[in-house]
């Protein structure tokens, strides 16, 4: 990925490079993954030092755990709760925006049966009730306060198809402009939601990869200038969407980690900032500090970060994606190495399955509980799946599951299996020749 390089006074200021106070409450700069370095709040994303990844600092709040409690309890039943922790103004939920989050965490009772876990122990996250149905919705509300922050009045990405959509309808609600680049093969019903919203959709020849790499380019041209690219120049505001994960998952639990999360990568970005939420709580005193694993999921068909850490390997070597997948067809994912730290130091694991695999637990997961998936959340299941039956997963523990999207957006996955089960005259004899009245 290409760095962008804008000037700390830049960065200090708005998308133009002029000097402006830039309000994204305890934000208080951004430090670089790798060396520590430090740089004013900007949409930069790459250290100027070394190249690494930037992420968001904080002067988080301080003083009493349980006041916090009750002020997170008392927000809204969105992720703009958990305003206190995220940059993000004070007043943003008073702001034109798509208000996502606080989605269910069910208890799978039925599909614990199913796996061989204990009753009361397995919970689904399942984030397909988002405005746009899936999880990408948290991602872009952060990064369109950094956008009106940075006086930025076109947002755009780079997508495998749930991030357009999710570009698409919040720009409409909050008035910007949108322009969103997708691989040219992406599932049909992923194409019609990113389009409807009335932005640009541009459709690039390729796959998600080469779609990133022309993002990139855009970004150092002056075609590019005024334009946040959420997952790109936005990028350490976008990823602190996903703590939010977290902080909603330990909360409904009563304020309590769980002992095991099953998180499907993409990028790996979701994966690094649940565990960085994790570890916000716990320095806040918002939750016990005890031990917790983190577990990830890939398609077998692209599964770079899978097999570099059951290979041993430090390094994820990028693979040409070939999956139904399709959300999470990333071949070469910018969080890869750190996916790979988080699930060796919390004695986690990463894991892949087969397409196959991913229908049935698509299947297995609508029949239980009433969930329909999208692709995405088959991987999940299919990895909790193996985990399980290979030991790596405790069936005893509090261990919860991330559905990311909805099912409706990916229909082809399980369409040829999913079909009427007869087809009879409008009789009652017919309904009982058909076998159907038992």
């Amino acid at each position: 990925m290409a760095v962008q390089t804008v000037s700390t006074e830049a960065a200090a200021g708005t998308a133009n490079g002029t000097s402006a106070a830039v309000d994204l409450g305890p934000a208080s700069g951004l430090s670089c993954r790798e060396c520590g370095a430090q740089f004013p709040l900007g949409p930069i994303f790459a250290c100027v030092e070394c190249f690494g990844p930037l992420e968001v600092a904080y002067d988080l709040p301080s003083g009493d755990p349980e006041e916090l409690r009750k002020r997170i309890e008392a927000g809204p039943a969105t992720i703009w709760r958990y305003a206190p922790l995220l940059p993000v103004p004070a007043d943003v939920a008073e702001k034109p925006n798509l208000n996502p989050g606080w989605t269910p965490l069910v208890k799978a009772d039925n599909l614990a049966r199913a796996l061989g876990v204990a009753e009361g122990k397995l919970f689904v996250k399942d984030d397909s009730g988002n405005p746009t149905h899936s999880f990408k919705d948290r991602v872009v509300a952060q990064a369109i306060e950094a956008a009106r922050a940075f006086g930025f009045t076109t947002l755009s990405c780079s997508s495998t198809g749930n991030l357009a959509g999710a570009v698409g309808a919040a720009a409409a609600r909050a008035g910007f402009r949108s322009c969103v680049f997708i691989p040219h093969d992406l599932e049909q019903g992923k194409v019609v939601m990113a389009g409807v919203y009335g932005g640009d959709l541009v459709a690039i020849e390729g796959n998600y990869d080469d779609v990133n790499r022309f993002c990139s380019e855009l970004i150092g041209d002056p075609l590019g200038e005024g334009w946040g690219f959420v997952n790109v120049n936005l990028r350490p505001y976008y990823g602190e969407g996903s703590k939010t994960l977290a902080y909603e998952i330990c909360e409904q639990l009563g304020w309590r980690l769980p002992d095991q999360l099953v998180i499907p990568i993409a990028s790996g970005s979701q994966f690094t900032k649940i565990d960085k939420g994790l570890k916000e709580l716990i320095a806040l005193g918002l939750v016990e500090d005890k031990p917790y694993k983190l577990f990830g999921a890939q398609a077998e068909g692209c599964s770079p970060v899978s097999v570099a850490y059951k290979g041993g390997h430090d390094v994820v070597r990028p693979q040409k994606p070939n999956t139904i997948a399709k959300s999470l067809a990333i071949g070469n994912p910018a969080d890869g190495p750190y996916v790979l730290d988080i699930a060796r130091r919390t004695g986690g694991a990463v894991e892949d399955v087969t397409d196959e695999q991913v229908v049935d637990a698509i299947k297995l997961l609508a029949r239980t509980e009433g969930i329909f998936a999208e692709t995405a959340g088959g991987v999940t299941l299919g990895v909790t799946r193996k985990l399980i039956e290979a030991g790596l997963i405790d069936p005893s523990l509090t261990t919860v599951v991330l559905n990311t999207g909805d099912g409706l957006k990916t229909l082809d996955a399980v369409a040829e299996s999913s079909q009427a089960t007869a087809t009879i005259r409008p009789s009652l004899d017919a309904f009982r020749s058909a076998g159907l009245a038992g």
